[in-house]
C-alpha cells in the first residue's frame, strides 16, 4: 500500500524559506515520476515541481528559481525547498507520484497518489 506523508509547513513572513518533507512508504520515490502540487482555496490545483526518475526536474515559471525538489533515496523522501517565499504561494502543499511515468513528470494527469497535504501561508 502506498501512502505519502508531508511535513514542514508552517507561517512564515514573505522573503523567508521552508522546507518540505514527503516520506514514502509502500513505493521508491526512486522509480517513477513525483511532483508536489498546491491549492489556495477558491482556486485550481497547481503542480509547482516535478523530478524523474533520473532526478530530472522541472518547475513552472512563478517558481522557478525559487523552489527547487529533490529526493533522498536512501530515505525513501521527497523534498521541497523554497525560498523567498511570496504571500501568493500560501496553500495547501501535496506531494503525488505517477506509477506510470519515468520521465516527462509534467502536467497534472497520471497522479495517482497523493498524501494529505500540509498548510504553508506566506504573510506580507
Amino acid at each position: 500500500q502506498v501512502q505519502l506523508v508531508e511535513s514542514g509547513g508552517g507561517s512564515v513572513q514573505a522573503g523567508g524559506s521552508l522546507r518540505l518533507s514527503c516520506a514514502a512508504s509502500g513505493y521508491t520515490v526512486s522509480t517513477y515520476c513525483m511532483a508536489w502540487f498546491r491549492q489556495a482555496p477558491g482556486q485550481e490545483r497547481e503542480g509547482v515541481a516535478y523530478i524523474d526518475s533520473h532526478g530530472g526536474t522541472g518547475y513552472p515559471y512563478s517558481v522557478k528559481g525559487r523552489f527547487t525538489i529533490s529526493k533522498d533515496n536512501a530515505k525513501n523522501t521527497l523534498y521541497l525547498q523554497m525560498n523567498s517565499l511570496k504571500p501568493e504561494d500560501t496553500g495547501m502543499y501535496y506531494c503525488a507520484t505517477d506509477p506510470g511515468r519515468r520521465f516527462a513528470c509534467g502536467g497534472n494527469s497520471g497522479y495517482t497518489y497523493w498524501g494529505q497535504g500540509t498548510q504553508v501561508t506566506v504573510s506580507s
